[in-house]
């Protein structure tokens, strides 16, 4: 049965077992295993595959029953059948780029956790009302970084946040600082030019550096 501690709990579970997660648009399916396992011997062990490319579901299916440890999440997550679909495909989680009443309605039956979005304070009320206190905070850069987390920790101090969008391995030290991050989301770890390269060492370098981030 859904509730709002569990659900946190879950949540809480995924972003405790790396400071940095992984987000990755893969158009090769070949690619799917040999960079998940990249990543995830480096140290970077949830990885989010996201619904942009046309192999996305199959990438996601691929991972989680052929690289032990992963823990593979769906990102990009638009609509309720979306929702569906990656849990069907064997989704540990799901995040969206934002939120709307029919996800939150479906979320409460989904057999994995999702994290929807929030930019806004309002946004934040609204995820309460339905009973959400883990979320994206999307864009992070664009929508005030650090100084906007800062902000929202004062009346909302029960979220926890994982920032995403612009950050990079300078700037994620500075987010993994705030009380109300749990983990940060980005791609710098997965250049395009390498990704294209099937550079999975030059990969692994970089993930390991990212998994290493602390607070300073």
């Amino acid at each position: 049965m859904w509730t709002p501690d569990g659900n946190a709990a879950r949540v809480d579970g995924l972003f405790a077992r790396a400071p940095v997660l992984p987000v990755l648009a893969i158009a090769r399916l070949d690619d799917a295993v040999p960079l998940a396992r990249a990543l995830v011997e480096a140290g970077l062990p949830v990885l989010e595959v996201t619904l942009r490319t046309d192999c996305a579901l199959a990438a996601i299916a691929r991972i989680a029953r052929e690289v032990p440890g992963a823990m593979v999440g769906a990102g990009t997550v638009l609509t309720p059948e979306d929702l569906i679909a990656v849990a069907d495909a064997g989704a540990a989680f799901a995040i969206s780029p934002g939120a709307t009443e029919p996800l939150y309605a479906v979320a409460r039956e989904a057999s994995l956790p999702w994290i929807p979005a929030v930019a806004t304070a309002s946004e934040a009320l609204g995820g309460l009302d339905h009973g959400h206190m883990r979320f994206k905070f999307f864009p992070a850069e664009a929508a005030g970084g650090v100084a906007a987390l800062k902000a929202l920790a004062g009346p909302f101090p029960q979220l926890r946040f994982c920032p995403t969008g612009g950050i990079d391995a300078a700037s994620a030290p500075r987010y993994l600082a705030l009380s109300n991050v749990a983990t940060v989301g980005g791609s710098w770890m997965v250049p395009a030019e390498a990704v294209d390269a099937r550079d999975w060492g030059r990969i692994g370098a970089l993930a390991r550096e990212a998994a290493a981030l602390r607070a300073p």
